[in-house]
């Protein structure tokens, strides 16, 4: 359980099925893999349990298995099999787009060294009510799982160290985290500025227009 009572401010459910140009639906990687974890599991729940868990387990997060590799679409997340949380959260809700499941992103502020940074994870819209769930991958001290009950993320939230949860549950990924990532400049993962805060350029309907590289 987090520090915080999450009350999620989103739109009505069906806002949440449609792509863009980082949640990408009509990458043939992305729908083949919802394809395949749908055939597998035709129940709703079980569909985004298994679409979690692929996300989680097999797609690696970019800072725990050393990768320099700068990923931001759902596509590239899923080719590269590595990105940060903010990617891997992108690929998820791709995944569950395609097969049916509302799905939005949220954020939370957390106590990074001396200051804070932004964190990424996803909302799954079942029975009724909105659930956070938490791609980012396990390790030691983090164990996050597919709940429909008590939140199991991978951090709680302290509002006395700065801490936050972010009520807004996003239909597109937050302006400042498709900025980051798209630094044209950045050679590794090393290099980008990770935001600390969402900020006034982030909104419900943020830009997701990336930079095309030849």
């Amino acid at each position: 359980m987090t520090g915080q009572s999450f009350v999620p401010q989103a739109q009505h459910p069906s806002a949440y099925l449609h792509g863009d140009s980082v949640v990408e639906l009509d990458d043939t990687g992305v729908l083949a893999l919802a394809h395949d974890l749908r055939r597998g599991n035709p129940d709703d729940v079980e569909f985004a349990r298994a679409a979690f868990v692929w996300v989680r387990d097999r797609v690696g997060h970019s800072f725990d298995v050393g990768d320099p590799r700068v990923t931001l679409t759902a596509g590239e997340v899923l080719r590269e099999r590595v990105g940060l949380c903010y990617a891997k959260s992108h690929l998820l809700t791709a995944v569950l787009r395609v097969g049916g499941i509302p799905t939005g992103l949220c954020y939370q502020r957390l106590t990074h060294g001396d200051g804070h940074v932004l964190h990424g994870l996803v909302a799954v819209y079942l029975d009724g009510k909105w659930h956070r769930q938490d791609p980012r991958g396990n390790k030691a001290g983090i164990a996050a799982e597919f709940s429909l009950t008590a939140e199991q993320l991978a951090w709680p939230v302290d509002p006395a160290l700065g801490e936050v949860d972010y009520p807004q549950v996003f239909v597109s990924p937050a302006a400042s985290v498709v900025k980051a990532l798209s630094t044209t400049n950045a050679q590794s993962i090393h290099d980008v500025c990770l935001p600390t805060e969402l900020d006034d350029r982030d909104s419900n309907e943020p830009e997701t227009h990336r930079p095309t590289h030849h």
